[in-house]
């Protein structure tokens, strides 16, 4: 995630930030410009989200006036909306099924919800891949279904089917959720990483298996022959998969070929899981170059030649738009290295406790190079 300025008064902003803390002013995002804008407000409605309001934003249209998303009565979103367009934003356009708002708690959870969901959005359109709604194309939009556990006690389910990806809102509790990482002995479990990972398995469907086109644009025919190359044969029995891991855990020396053990599932599940940590990557780094970080490590004494270097990167170019997946490669590992050893020094977990083999970072690499072509593409 980039880092925002107030163009009122310079003040460094953040993506969720509605208000300058330092001089006031309501602050709005624009998704078509990637910026957070301070607001001059032209005409106001009952309350400070119902009016019209100018972005001070230079990428703003000179004259062009807003509205914020109709969910900003809720205090889940911050994003705007040119007057007289949709009521909801790019974002929150994709929204089928909402916590029912009625259950004590569940205003709390849907802000968690919406503020996960809105950081997966920014970096599907960082990324320039293409996410249409279920109005815009009824076949192939993304739309997501926030789910509560039924009365009868059957349990919701966090998943993805036909573009429609499905949350349990009681992942948006920290402690049930923490209680089901613990439970399933996963390493990290968070509200992000699940909409990264089920977004996965929506764009396995479009650009994989349906080669990132549509009926009228230009297919990659060899996009499913090259996936299946990489990530192995989707076309398995996935429910008896999903059952064999389950029953008998991941094989021995997964963690050679697999960025995690639910990974080796079935081939979908290692693809969305790599798309996922590709994900995770990117946003990272690109907030690590917007504070101007850079790895240096200082070993002490003389290492022998023998020894492996000390870890090196710096991080001076945009994630988002590099054409080779190597300087990403290069620049994650030793960031992870150090933030690793600073959680350690705070008593906290790993922030990245996974190891990236070589045929993980081939596999991240195909999901790069993936996305570049994706951006490209007349579907786009």
């Amino acid at each position: 995630m980039k880092l925002f300025v107030c163009q009122a008064c310079d003040q460094v902003l953040f993506f969720e930030n509605t208000v300058c803390e330092r001089c006031g002013h309501t602050l709005g995002y624009l998704p078509e410009e990637n910026d957070l804008s301070a607001l001059e407000p032209v005409a106001t409605g009952e309350d400070d989200k119902g009016g019209v309001w100018r972005p001070l934003s230079v990428r703003a249209a000179e004259g062009a006036t807003y509205r914020f998303c109709a969910n900003a009565a809720h205090g889940v979103c911050n994003w705007l909306v040119p007057e007289g367009g949709e009521a909801f934003c790019l974002a929150c356009r994709h929204n089928r099924v909402i916590p029912d708002l009625a259950i004590p708690g569940n205003a709390e959870r849907w802000q968690r919800l919406e503020t996960a969901k809105h950081r997966l959005i920014y970096t599907l359109l960082r990324l320039g891949l293409p996410i249409r709604t279920r109005q815009d194309d009824p076949r192939d939009g993304l739309a997501f279904d926030f789910l509560e556990d039924a009365a009868d006690g059957t349990r919701a389910m966090t998943g993805h089917q036909d573009g429609v990806v499905t949350i349990a809102v009681r992942e948006a509790d920290d402690a049930a959720r923490e209680t089901m990482r613990v439970a399933m002995g996963e390493p990290y479990r968070t509200l992000l990483g699940h909409f990264r990972h089920e977004v996965g398995h929506y764009y396995w469907n479009l650009l994989v298996r349906d080669g990132g086109g549509d009926e009228s644009g230009d297919r990659d025919e060899g996009a499913l022959a090259a996936c299946r190359a990489i990530f192995g044969d989707d076309r398995a029995d996935y429910r008896a998969a999903l059952q064999h891991h389950y029953q008998s855990g991941p094989p021995p020396g997964w963690q050679d070929h697999y960025v995690s053990d639910y990974a080796t599932t079935h081939a979908w599940e290692d693809f969305a899981e790599t798309w996922a940590h590709y994900l995770h990557i990117v946003a990272t780094l690109e907030t690590a170059r917007a504070y101007g970080l850079s790895v240096g490590a200082q070993a002490p004494g003389n290492p022998a030649p023998q020894a492996s270097p000390a870890p090196q990167a710096d991080i001076d170019f945009d994630p988002y738009d590099v054409e080779s997946f190597e300087p990403v490669a290069r620049a994650w590992m030793p960031l992870t290295y150090a933030i690793n050893s600073l959680n350690r020094s705070m008593g906290q977990a790993d922030f990245y406790p996974f190891v990236l083999a070589p045929p993980v970072l081939e596999k991240l690499a195909f999901i790069h190079d993936l996305v570049r072509r994706a951006r490209n593409s007349v579907y786009c």
